[in-house]
């Protein structure tokens, strides 16, 4: 089946292409999230206009990604969280978390754009890539800090009340 895509699908093609792909993909994947459209003479004759405001609304989209990374590339996002001994953390910072932070400074980037591979799991400093245009990547610094931990001696009276009742 041949299907022209409306929208860049990874692994796939860009906007725009027409690409060969199984029936059963295109009919049960693609077409239904309109994320292409079937490749007839006339949707083809359609496709080569979209192509053009495609480019427009793509060069555009370039340059406010380009703006939006001068503005990221200074930001250093801080997040504590319990850790253990060692500085592994008790739970992890996400895509999400990282996303939520952002809105607090003011940046609105969805979470499937950040570029982590798996969770922050351990204390320390990192760099997180957010792709926000096909070509254009920010990197954004990301400090996770451990909690002030509590006093065990606090916990031991309660344990020794509990134990002599």
């Amino acid at each position: 089946m041949e299907v022209i895509l409306k929208e860049d699908v990874a692994n796939l093609g860009l906007r725009g292409e027409v690409v060969k792909v199984a029936d059963g993909y295109g009919r049960n994947y693609l077409l239904p999230r309109k994320l292409a459209m079937q490749a007839t003479e006339a949707n083809k004759a359609v496709i080569e206009q979209m192509k053009a405001a495609a480019e427009r609304r793509s060069a555009s989209e370039k340059a406010q990604a380009e703006v939006l990374v001068t503005k990221l590339e200074p930001v250093v996002l801080s997040f504590t969280r319990k850790a253990g001994e060692q500085g592994h953390l008790f739970g992890s910072v996400t895509s999400a978390d990282i996303a939520a932070e952002l809105a607090t400074h003011g940046f609105e980037v969805d979470r499937r754009k950040i570029q982590l591979s798996e969770p922050l799991k351990s204390l320390g400093d990192y760099t997180v890539a957010i792709r926000l245009h096909r070509e254009v990547n920010a990197r954004v610094r990301v400090r996770v800090q451990g909690e002030a931990a509590q006093e065990p001696e606090a916990a031991e009276p309660a344990v020794q009340e509990a134990a002599a009742e």
